[in-house]
């Protein structure tokens, strides 16, 4: 095969509805990591392994803000289509979904709420020599249930794969990161829908390995973090955070404070009377005053954080926290305010939506 012919599908539809009420307003995919949303790192690591060509795979309701997002792909250096999936009934009916944009085309399929450590290039690599039908990524897991779950050889030739499976026969998670050959499709159309009434890409992979076809693994080392749920955003943030930040410091400290460790402050910013201790990711034009910003925090562009003691905290653009003892382990949507109006002294965990105000 040719090393340009492979194409990427990133699934960028479904409803986000573990990370209500955040994604009432805005795509899951578009929630930002490190103030970069998820689907741009997604976009970085297509990048990386030299495919140019990709499909992103967009629901109704949030299809239009990824269009935004992401623009016609020239800033990645590709070329970008968009796939409208009218109901998210399974990642196969995706896939099926998407089959006019994928032609006979052999294709790296890319959940776009996936985060992990590693590039993908040399899975391309071996896959693209392998002759396999299909390769997939594994990563070890605590809790085998919640997941698709692959039963591999000592040749790391995948033998069955179950979703969710009651008694797990191994703990090898499927990631969320799958190639094909256009043999993917004579599967999909051959399965049926499962109990939860979606087409299962661990049905139609079962199915091409009862037909004797040659399906690889690979166990990846570094991180995998699926950024379904506010504690997994969380923990996606502090890893991105701690692992690639960088110090850089383009806006401006004033003589009282104290900006120490790597700490990205970006144009426009201000930092007055305040201790940020790194790794903070700080945006445009944030007003910083008479606060305390501890590690792990991303403050999305245009925020104000007045008075106040932050730490492990996301906030998305525009979000404001006033006179507010302690905020940890916190997610706030854009525009919301967080505003402490009495004199209790006290810490809080909140996630909450876009344009919310929440009094204390």
């Amino acid at each position: 095969m040719a090393a340009n012919n492979l194409k990427g599908l990133i699934l960028s539809g479904g409803r986000g509805t573990r990370l209500r009420p955040l994604t009432h307003t805005a795509a899951k995919q578009l929630v930002p990591v490190a103030n970069r949303p998820i689907l741009f790192h997604v976009l970085d690591n297509l990048q990386k392994a030299a495919v140019n060509d990709v499909g992103i795979v967009i629901s109704p309701e949030t299809g239009q803000a990824i269009r935004d997002a992401v623009g016609d792909g020239s800033a990645w250096g590709m070329k970008v289509s968009f796939i409208e999936q009218a109901e998210p009934l399974g990642l196969a009916h995706a896939v099926k979904v998407a089959r006019p944009y994928l032609g006979a085309d052999s294709f790296v399929m890319y959940l776009g709420d996936n985060l992990i450590g590693s590039g993908i290039e040399a899975f391309r690599d071996e896959f693209e020599k392998s002759g396999a039908v299909s390769s997939i990524l594994l990563k070890e897991v605590d809790n085998p249930s919640s997941f698709g779950i692959a039963e591999v050889d000592d040749q790391q030739r995948v033998l069955s794969l179950v979703e969710k499976p009651k008694e797990p026969k191994s703990n090898l998670a499927l990631v969320g990161i799958y190639f094909f050959t256009e043999k993917i499709h004579g599967a999909i159309d051959s399965i049926k829908p499962s109990w939860r009434g979606e087409l299962e890409i661990t049905d139609a992979i079962q199915l091409l390995l009862s037909q004797g076809c040659k399906v690889l693994s690979h166990r990846i080392d570094a991180w995998w973090l699926d950024t379904g749920k506010k504690d997994d955003l969380l923990t996606a943030n502090t890893v991105v955070l701690d692992e690639w930040v960088q110090r850089k410091i383009d806006g401006e400290i004033d003589g009282a404070s104290q900006v120490t460790g790597r700490v990205q402050l970006g144009k426009g910013s201000r930092v007055i009377g305040s201790t940020i201790r790194g790794p903070v990711v700080i945006g445009d034009d944030v007003l910083v005053e008479n606060s305390f910003v501890g590690p792990f925090t991303s403050i999305g562009n245009g925020c104000r954080i007045i008075s106040s003691v932050l730490e492990h905290c996301l906030l998305l653009e525009g979000a404001r926290v006033e006179n507010v003892d302690r905020l940890e382990d916190s997610l706030l949507g854009k525009n919301s305010a967080v505003v402490r109006e009495q004199k209790s002294r006290q810490g809080y965990r909140l996630m909450i939506g876009d344009d919310s105000e929440v009094l204390l």
